[in-house]
């Protein structure tokens, strides 16, 4: 991959919502991430470093709430998925009460969590009625797509 093929990928990023992209081929890999003062690193096989500095994305404190990503049955426990790729959260802030415990009534549009993705902190909502029986992620972890957060008995 030659440097103006580079050039266009970071323009692509640039413009576009995307936090991360690798690209691996047989001259080597590259990947761009973009990050509070975005910075783009591009590792070449012969271990050459170069760095461009890139626009600042802009973005809103707090987006509307999120519906979670479609649940599955786990024999008779329902498993609500995180609908998005961010940093998990059991609460609004450190001084705030938990959003869902075990042992906490869920109902469709209950809050259940926190999903911080590019700035953005999305509430995550039930879809279902229950009780939460288990907590599947810790706070201030990572989350990947689908990935299970809760498993519910259903109501």
């Amino acid at each position: 991959m030659d440097l103006k093929q580079i050039h266009e990928l970071i323009k692509i990023v640039n413009k576009s919502n995307i936090g991360e992209i690798s690209i691996e081929d047989k001259d080597g890999k590259v990947t761009i991430k973009q990050k509070e003062e975005p910075a783009i690193t591009v590792a070449a096989p012969s271990h050459q470093v170069f760095s461009t500095s890139a626009a600042p994305v802009a973005a809103a404190p707090v987006a509307a709430p999120v519906a979670a990503a479609p649940v599955a049955k786990v024999d008779n426990l329902i498993t609500i998925k995180s609908p998005m790729i961010g940093t998990f959260y059991r609460r609004a802030s450190p001084d705030k009460p938990l959003f869902a415990e075990v042992g906490t009534a869920v109902a469709p549009g209950k809050v259940v969590c926190i999903i911080e993705a590019m700035k953005l902190f999305n509430e995550i909502e039930s879809e279902i009625s229950g009780t939460i029986v288990k907590v599947l992620v810790d706070d201030a972890s990572p989350v990947e797509y689908d990935q299970p957060l809760f498993l519910v008995e259903p109501a």
